[in-house]
């Protein structure tokens, strides 16, 4: 019997590069997740789901009310008032209120005078301040319809606070 020489060679190992050793752990690995996942749904199947938790509500926002007025006037108090509801309601032109309660500078005073002659002399001293700046201001409303913005209209309700108390009124 002849037999035909055997040869045995054994293959040596393949050196893997970095990228083939990341995708053989990678994959072995999701083997494992899967695995872990599959145990904890079979140990928690028994438990009752929990209650969904609340919502985290924040607690309302508290925004200080002003401060006592700077003024121990009363038109000079009335005019500081305006500019405070002026500033917290909003400020609006062409009308003396709108929808959303913002109102002009006449709307603002007439809201906060406890009397109409008090609203007027507050209009007065007010249209007064203004004037001492834009001489061609013939009305308050003229001017206020004017701005684009309440920055002017709160500072000439300070200015004419100002005023006010200055002459004692």
């Amino acid at each position: 019997m002849n037999a035909a020489p055997t040869t045995t060679e054994t293959a040596s190992p393949v050196e893997l590069d970095l990228d083939a050793r990341l995708a053989l752990v990678g994959a072995l690995m999701d083997e494992r997740l899967a695995n872990a996942n599959i145990a904890f749904e079979v140990d928690t199947a028994h438990i009752p789901a929990a209650a969904a938790i609340p919502a985290v509500v924040a607690p309302p926002l508290v925004i200080p009310g002003p401060g006592p007025s700077p003024y121990g006037t009363p038109l000079a108090n009335t005019l500081h008032r305006a500019r405070i509801r002026l500033k917290t309601s909003g400020w609006c032109t062409g009308q003396l209120r709108d929808e959303q309660g913002a109102a002009c500078l006449i709307g603002a005073i007439r809201a906060e005078a406890g009397s109409r002659d008090q609203a007027d002399d507050a209009c007065a001293v007010l249209l007064e301040a203004i004037q001492r700046d834009f001489a061609d201001a013939d009305t308050i409303p003229s001017w206020n319809d004017r701005q684009s913005s309440p920055r002017p209209a709160l500072l000439y309700l300070d200015r004419a606070a100002a005023l006010a108390h200055s002459r004692n009124q």
